[in-house]
């Protein structure tokens, strides 16, 4: 039976490289697979999914009124889909998340997901918390804080490198604009 994924971590802890490394492992032994990502995210330009340390592979850009679950059955009618990836999962609907469980459940492909947890402020994105209620595994990528302990918070900076504590959950950025932390720096740094 094939299942929903949930990979999720703060900021900068390799998701996007760990996706790619999975999509091409896929590749190697001649099974074909199927990348999103979000169209919000346009920091690559062309549909693509990048990672930090330079990789990326072509991917479908997923849009809020996008259906998932017809693209992938519409591409597997194509070719046999062997597995599909989510990047940013964290911008999925709600709906989209239940999409990509019935390409589980219904059209038996495996569905590996890769978003942040929470935003800035240390709420859960609609996305990410659909998949932590109904994904079949759910696994933590870890990265640390400048201190050294582990990093599960996300800061967003303004442009003097202050952290900004009010606005929009979704504000696209890099290490520009966003710190992964642990939770008491996090803390500090949101009541300073």
């Amino acid at each position: 039976m094939a299942k929903l994924y949930f990979y999720y971590s703060s900021m900068n802890a390799g998701k996007s490289t760990l996706l790619l490394q999975s999509s091409y492992n896929y590749q190697e032994m001649g099974m074909k697979t199927m990348l999103f990502t979000a169209a919000l995210d346009d920091r690559f330009g062309d549909p693509k999914i990048g990672s930090r340390i330079g990789l990326e592979a072509a991917a479908t850009l997923y849009g809020q009124d996008d259906d998932l679950l017809a693209q992938v059955e519409a591409q597997h009618g194509l070719e046999a889909i062997s597995c599909v990836f989510v990047d940013e999962a964290q911008f999925l609907t709600t709906t989209q998340v239940d999409q990509l469980s019935d390409v589980a459940d219904v059209l038996s492909i495996p569905v590996i997901t890769y978003g942040l947890r929470t935003d800035f402020q240390g709420q859960l994105f609609p996305g990410s918390q659909r998949l932590l209620a109904i994904a079949d595994e759910m696994r933590e990528v870890k990265t640390i804080c400048h201190c050294g302990r582990k990093a599960t918070m996300v800061v967003r900076l303004d442009d003097a490198g202050k952290a900004i504590r009010d606005g929009e959950q979704v504000v696209i950025g890099g290490n520009d604009r966003y710190v992964s932390v642990c939770r008491a720096h996090w803390k500090e740094k949101m009541s300073a």
